[in-house]
């Protein structure tokens, strides 16, 4: 077992320093590819109108709103903004946003890593299906899916009255908010790995199978190490699209306050009430949230980054000898 892995460590390290070598035994091309280049270079102004631009976007659309959720939020003052978010029903409702996510986020995970190996590594009958069917949540309202699970789980629905007689409730439960948020949700993972998957193929894959590794390692030591940061950026925009799902979780609640609440219904309910402060104050928690996760994405990527240097390190001191 160790010597297959290690056999593997050494295929993997091979494959990436034979993919470098190009790039090293062609220094002279640097000046030929710049002046290539120079003809399509845009001039300073336009560079200059351009990031002007998009700083001008971003600022108007994405920071001022957000800043405006903060300062709205602590309007009344700290007492007022710890008051909103100590309330009992904001507690009940950030602990159901958390559970929705902490069994969404794994859920899609294990099936994204599934259909995008199955997707990129396979030929099979049936694979456009798959695909369409994995961007079904893409081009069907969240409205649309809540109401599809009251069909077959509501009262009046298919298996409604089997779920009576069974004494299960999923409309207007956990369970609901969990199922819609789960469909809601599934295609992030999968439509992050599917083209980074593709576009590495399948030769390192192929070696380890030829070295004698099971599937398992082939998935944990090959397959799941060539697509971390595909597999982290599809793991945050899963759990932030989770935290923030509304429409699809606003049919299958019922909207019970306190029980069938997540944090953007609850928001909801504190605006249509008119308490501005406290709708503004849950609204700066979930924005919290949101930027904790890219904090969290910033800082895994950092040290990945630091452990690819690291282990880079010792197969780059070679190659000025060679």
């Amino acid at each position: 077992m160790h010597g297959v892995e290690h056999s593997l460590d050494a295929a993997v390290a091979h494959g990436a320093t034979i993919a470098t070598g190009p790039s090293e035994r062609l220094p002279h091309d640097t000046g030929a590819r710049s002046s290539a280049s120079a003809p399509t270079a845009e001039p300073p102004w336009v560079r200059r109108l351009l990031i002007a631009l998009a700083l001008g976007f971003l600022t108007l659309f994405l920071f001022v709103p957000l800043v405006a959720v903060f300062v709205e939020a602590l309007a009344k003052g700290l007492d007022v903004y710890l008051a909103a978010i100590r309330e009992p029903d904001a507690l009940a409702a950030i602990r159901l946003t958390l559970l929705a996510a902490l069994i969404a986020v794994p859920l899609n995970l294990a099936f994204g890593i599934a259909a995008a190996w199955c997707i990129a590594k396979f030929e099979f009958r049936g694979k456009n299906v798959l695909l369409t069917l994995i961007d079904l949540p893409f081009s069907v309202s969240p409205v649309i899916a809540g109401l599809i699970y009251v069909l077959v789980f509501g009262l009046q629905g298919w298996l409604g009255a089997w779920l009576q007689a069974h004494d299960t409730k999923v409309i207007f439960a956990v369970p609901g908010i969990v199922l819609a948020t789960v469909f809601v949700t599934f295609p992030f993972v999968a439509r992050e790995l599917i083209p980074t998957m593709q576009a590495q193929g399948t030769e390192q894959e192929e070696a380890a199978r030829v070295l004698g590794a099971s599937g398992w390692q082939i998935l944990r030591r090959v397959t799941l190490p060539n697509v971390k940061w595909a597999l982290l950026y599809g793991v945050i925009l899963c759990n932030a699209r989770a935290m923030g799902e509304f429409g699809a979780v606003s049919v299958v609640s019922g909207h019970i306050r306190g029980q069938t609440h997540t944090l953007p219904l609850h928001i909801e309910t504190l605006h249509d009430e008119y308490q501005f402060a406290a709708a503004f104050a849950v609204a700066s928690l979930l924005a919290m949230l949101a930027l904790v996760t890219l904090g969290v994405k910033a800082l895994v990527e950092a040290r990945m980054q630091r452990a690819d240097k690291a282990s880079d390190g010792p197969a780059a001191a070679p190659h000025p000898a060679a």
